[in-house]
């Protein structure tokens, strides 16, 4: 880990869900990841949603050489130590790996304080990382437990960004808040690009987005957090370790557009798998 983190502290109104962005450099050693987090989590608070970057845990490079380097025991076992320390803190704790049950996987993995273990396998691979990884075949909804109510959230990591009929899809099944894991780096002149697709997919459905990106040098994308219409909340502009709490107001998430759209020109629909 490079440097400490250095909280981005908003004015929280009462009653509302509070989050907490996680942002740092992600290596390829995994116990050097483990300990960002949890170094991070020293400043969530009980009931939070706490999201972290795409591979945080496994660590994650472009060039797939880094695939024969993983220690998958290593990662298994800070997957359920995170999982613990949800529990613990009680928050809902959201963190992204390489997997391998046979086939690799990029996945998030959702931990929340009552014990539930959540899972989202990226369904629209880079690619490069196709004919590698095995991609995901669903857009789940998860069902997040807060002391005022349950919150439905959809997961996007990385450059699902840029196709927005999946968001659309799970905004019209009923998601309220999009958790994005990133790790966009090796370009920073596309900065501003992904950050106004991040605006974009909020102002267009109605919904909060909120994302967490590598902390790293070259970094493509901040790490953000967008109103459900499409304002800024909160954001990590810089590269390095931080992080950011902001509180979203349920009451924002609203169909208006949504419930605009001509089907009669253009609808989508699951597909039975």
């Amino acid at each position: 880990m490079q440097g400490s983190f250095t909280p981005c502290v908003m004015t929280m109104p009462v009653n509302e869900i509070s989050i907490l962005l996680i942002q740092f450099p992600v290596s390829l050693s995994v116990a050097e990841n483990v300990k960002a987090i949890e170094a991070a989590l020293a400043y969530a608070h009980p009931g939070e949603l706490v999201l972290c970057p795409e591979g945080c845990v496994s660590g994650y490079s472009h060039d797939l050489t880094f695939l024969r380097q993983i220690d998958r025991k290593a990662v298994e076992d800070s997957l359920s130590e995170l999982e613990l320390q949800a529990r613990r803190r009680g928050i809902h704790l959201w963190v992204g790996a390489v997997v391998n049950d046979g086939q690799w996987r990029n996945a998030a993995f959702g931990f929340t304080p009552q014990g539930q273990v959540h899972t989202y396998y990226k369904v629209n691979l880079a690619s490069h990382e196709r004919g590698t990884f095995q991609p995901g075949c669903s857009l789940p909804l998860f069902t997040l437990e807060f002391e005022d109510g349950p919150v439905m959230v959809g997961v996007q990591i990385c450059r699902e960004l840029r196709f927005p009929e999946q968001w659309g899809w799970l905004a019209r099944q009923g998601v309220q808040i999009f958790l994005h894991l990133n790790n966009a780096t090796g370009n920073a002149s596309n900065r501003s690009v992904w950050r106004s697709m991040l605006v974009s997919r909020a102002a267009e459905t109605g919904r909060f987005v909120i994302s967490a990106n590598n902390g790293a040098e070259g970094r493509q994308g901040p790490t953000i957090a967008v109103s459900a219409d499409g304002q800024l909340l909160g954001e990590i502009a810089h590269r390095g370790a931080a992080t950011l709490r902001v509180s979203l107001d349920m009451s924002r998430v609203t169909n208006w557009y949504l419930n605009q759209r001509r089907k009669d020109l253009v609808d989508i629909q699951a597909v039975e798998s």
